[in-house]
C-alpha cells in the first residue's frame, strides 16, 4: 500500500513540475500575461536582492505579516531581514530552471524550480529546491507573504557545482 501511495505522490509531483517547466519565463511557446511577467520580474529581482543583501529594497517587499520556511526552521520579516543583513545566510545564487504563476484572486502564487548556491554557516552549499513565494496585492503593490523552501530529490542541475548531502 505505501508503495501505491510513493507512487501516486510522485506520478502528482511529476505533472506539477511538468506543468512548471511548460511555463518557463522566457519561453517562446509561453504567452505570458502582463500579471505573470510582473510577478516573475519580481521574483527575478527579489532574488538579486537577496544575493546583494539589499535589506532596504527586501524591507519594502515582503509583508510585515510575512513567513518565511527553511529547511531548518521558519520565522517572520524582521528575521528574515536579520539573516540576510548578518549574513547567517547568504543567497549568493538562485539558478532558476523554470517558474510557474498561478492567481487566485488578489493573490499570486509562483513555484520556481532552482538550485540554490547559499552560504549557511560559512559553509558554501548547493541544494535543489521547489521554491513557493506567495505574493498578495494591496493599494496597486505586490507584497510577499510568504516564500518556502522545499527540497526536491533530484540531483543539483547546475554543472559547476557538486551535489550537496
Amino acid at each position: 500500500m505505501k508503495k501505491v501511495i510513493f507512487g501516486l505522490f510522485l506520478c502528482i509531483a511529476s505533472m506539477q513540475l511538468l506543468h512548471a517547466q511548460a511555463k518557463l519565463p522566457n519561453s517562446t511557446t509561453t504567452n505570458t500575461t502582463k500579471a505573470e511577467q510582473e510577478i516573475l520580474q519580481l521574483s527575478k529581482d527579489k532574488w538579486r536582492w537577496m544575493a546583494d543583501k539589499k535589506v532596504d529594497s527586501l524591507k519594502t517587499l515582503f509583508d510585515e505579516k510575512s513567513v518565511f520556511v527553511h529547511m531548518g526552521g521558519s520565522w517572520g520579516k524582521d528575521q528574515e531581514l536579520g539573516v540576510i543583513e548578518s549574513g547567517r545566510i547568504h543567497y549568493k545564487k538562485a539558478e532558476v530552471y523554470s517558474a510557474a504563476v498561478n492567481f487566485i484572486g488578489n493573490t499570486a502564487i509562483l513555484l520556481n524550480d532552482i538550485d540554490l548556491v547559499a552560504v549557511v554557516g560559512g559553509n558554501e552549499v548547493t541544494n535543489p529546491f521547489m521554491v513557493t513565494e506567495v505574493y498578495i496585492k494591496e493599494n496597486g503593490k505586490w507584497k510577499m507573504g510568504s516564500l518556502t523552501f522545499s527540497r526536491l530529490s533530484r540531483p543539483v542541475k547546475d554543472n559547476n557545482q557538486p551535489p550537496q548531502n
